[in-house]
């Protein structure tokens, strides 16, 4: 009881502890080496379907080379830490403060300092708000980290890579499924180190019924600007085509406009009723043109490009359009 209690408080932990059905979890690692020709996602995580069968799983996304692989595991070869966000699977390890990877065709050993997270006061545990407390959401979300820096090396099919003074970022999530429509961006390679940005727009289930809800955050000079469902944000345009994703939210203070530039996208497993039987596209090589306004005296806060980002549209996303 008392490690559930802990973890619910540090979303970044190991939350599914009892769960025999229904369920999955996994969290994010995305890494980016400093002379950006190196972009990999790295997903750990375990499923479980309906009937109670399940396996760990780590998977690999070549964001540069467009490629991915999915490595399964017995179930007891995940074996979460107590009171403290790390994980190992086999012979690999995951926590805030670093990676070790020994995979097919993938190896590592990198150490992550300088995280910057998402406060998580009590009353408001983590990006998902008061959210957090209802106990029949579809899906979880919660960021480990907005930015960090790596050191270290990774073996890419046998070629050494140095990803020391590499950019860094993690989050995760866990539940029973995907939504059904999402957008969701995210890049922390702008003009200056330290600025990250992330974004997504659902279709959220509740209560027999469902409404569109949205977390957006801007960390810039220290700052974190944060437009979420909760905190009196409007979302104002939700779009996608081919060719861009668009979203502007705004609150009683600022103005936050998105354009995302789509790019190639790469086959992930993801998540439907706990087991990894879904598809969803991943593009790491997207460009995020992002403008944030203070609306009081109209004038830019934040005008610049994220490049490197992740970007995903996914499902039916007629459901999620605000045009």
């Amino acid at each position: 009881m008392l490690e559930k209690l802990h973890a619910f408080f540090n979303p970044e932990e190991f939350r599914g502890r009892g769960k025999k059905r229904n369920y999955f979890e996994g969290w994010y690692f995305k890494l980016l080496s400093a002379d950006e020709n190196t972009a990999l996602a790295i997903i750990p995580g375990i499923a479980i379907n309906a009937e109670g069968e399940g396996h760990a799983f780590i998977q690999v996304l070549d964001g540069k080379a467009c490629s991915s692989s999915y490595h399964k595991f017995p179930l007891n070869e995940f074996v979460p830490a107590k009171y403290k966000f790390e994980v190992q699977i086999g012979r690999n390890l995951f926590s805030e403060h670093q990676l070790i990877l020994d995979l097919p065709g993938i190896s590592a050993k990198l150490q992550f300092c300088g995280n910057k997270g998402w406060p998580k006061p009590f009353y408001s545990p983590g990006i998902m708000g008061p959210y957090s407390f209802a106990p029949f959401m579809e899906c979880y979300h919660g960021i480990v980290s907005m930015d960090h820096q790596i050191s270290g090396e990774l073996y890419l099919q046998r070629k050494r890579m140095d990803m020391t003074g590499g950019r860094g970022y993690m989050e995760k999530d866990w539940g029973r499924s995907f939504p059904s429509a999402y957008f969701w961006m995210q890049s922390n390679h702008f003009n200056e180190l330290g600025t990250s940005f992330k974004c997504s727009v659902a279709k959220i289930p509740w209560m027999r019924k469902s409404f569109v809800g949205f977390i957006g955050g801007l960390l810039f000079n220290g700052r974190l600007y944060r437009f979420t469902t909760y905190n009196g944000t409007k979302l104002i345009r939700s779009f996608a085509d081919q060719n861009k994703v668009e979203i502007v939210l705004e609150n009683g203070r600022y103005r936050l406009q998105v354009l995302a530039h789509r790019d190639r996208a790469t086959s992930l497993a993801s998540p439907i009723h706990g087991f990894m039987n879904g598809r969803i596209e991943e593009s790491m090589t997207a460009r995020l043109d992002v403008l944030l306004v203070d609306r009081k005296n109209k004038a830019p806060v934040f005008e610049q490009q994220g490049r490197n980002a992740g970007l995903e549209v996914a499902g039916k996303i007629e459901q999620i359009m605000l045009d």
